[in-house]
């Protein structure tokens, strides 16, 4: 019979010291795939718990931003300033990234709200109604004290020799006179002013020496009257008279010759995802912290301050029914 050395067992065990080291490797590697797996389990199941957590809210998530626009309708550093002051507040109101985005012209406000690039925008009436019809679900949601009952004001340079206008069917005086417009989609600079133009019998395109020019904004029609490029011009109420406020406007070159009867105007539109976007309810939020803008709050009120108005107040679409009807006439809502 075969006998068992007697040192085979410890032989064994005893291994080479290179088998040792890749016998202990390889414990090492497993435990560290082992670690990596359990790891990418524990965050899958986070993950899984906080999509959860945003489907309950209504698919918001962090890295949303309510991205807010505005017409141009005054020159871009007032407006950086005011919707900057804005932002600021609406971020804190509503725990939420916002962000102002400045565009070129009235359309592009339009066009960039119609694709989604806006959220909500701060529009005059005519491409407040614009914008409604291009984005189905949009809704207007506030507005300021002052747009419920606004107005245009007819300028004219002091050497035009224009009198005063007591009404609109006086406009017919402008005829033969070099005019401009504002923005060619303005409401208190073209629609609105055209339209009492017509209810006068005064045709732009054939009863003004040449045809009528488009500043492009409410401050550029008060410039240009005043040097004299036009005699007369037609713009927003409010600007004007901040601006004469203000000290900007030479009333020794160019005055007010008829200030228009009443219309509704400028009003915040918002688009419909909101609510899914940054949790139900939001778009009322939106609306109530507008409307919550108080003028005993020093920095609240330098933000109505530069909107011009005493508070903002709720709106709805159907109070622009009017503007759109005006548009219709005048070819510019199709």
């Amino acid at each position: 019979m075969t006998s068992t050395p007697r040192f085979a067992g410890r032989r064994a065990l005893n291994q080479p010291p290179g088998a040792r080291r890749r016998s202990s490797d390889g414990a090492r590697r497993a435990s560290f795939f082992a670690l990596l797996l359990a790891l990418a389990l524990v965050a899958a199941a986070c993950g899984d718990g906080d999509d959860g957590d945003e489907a309950a809210a209504g698919g918001a998530t962090t890295t949303e931003v309510l991205r807010i626009g505005a017409i141009p309708d005054q020159e871009p550093e007032r407006l950086q300033r005011t919707y900057g002051l804005l932002s600021d507040y609406l971020g804190d109101e509503l725990d939420v990234t916002v962000e102002y985005v400045p565009v070129t012209d009235y359309q592009g406000a339009v066009s960039a709200f119609r694709v989604g690039d806006l959220d909500a925008v701060w529009f005059g009436g005519l491409t407040g109604v614009q914008a409604r019809l291009e984005v189905e679900g949009a809704e207007a949601i506030a507005q300021r004290d002052i747009d419920e009952r606004f107005t245009s004001v007819f300028i004219a340079s002091i050497d035009a020799g224009i009198d005063p206008i007591d009404d609109v069917a006086g406009l017919e005086a402008l005829i033969g006179r070099s005019f401009t417009f504002g923005s060619e989609s303005s409401t208190s600079g073209r629609l609105m002013p055209q339209s009492f133009l017509a209810d006068a019998g005064v045709d732009p395109q054939a009863d003004f020496e040449g045809n009528p020019g488009f500043s492009g904004s409410h401050d550029a029609t008060i410039e240009l009257v005043q040097a004299g490029t036009y005699e007369v011009g037609a713009l927003n109420s409010q600007v004007w008279d901040d601006r004469v406020t203000e000290g900007v406007v030479d009333t020794d070159r160019v005055v007010e010759v008829f200030r228009t009867p009443t219309y509704f105007d400028y009003h915040w539109v918002a688009r419909p995802e909101l609510d899914q976007r940054f949790g139900d309810g939001f778009t009322d939020r939106l609306t109530g912290a507008l409307t919550a803008l108080d003028a005993d709050d020093a920095g609240q009120a330098e933000i109505l301050d530069l909107f011009g108005a005493g508070s903002f107040i709720v709106t709805e679409s159907g109070n622009y029914a009017a503007i759109e009807a005006a548009g219709r006439d005048a070819g510019l809502i199709r």
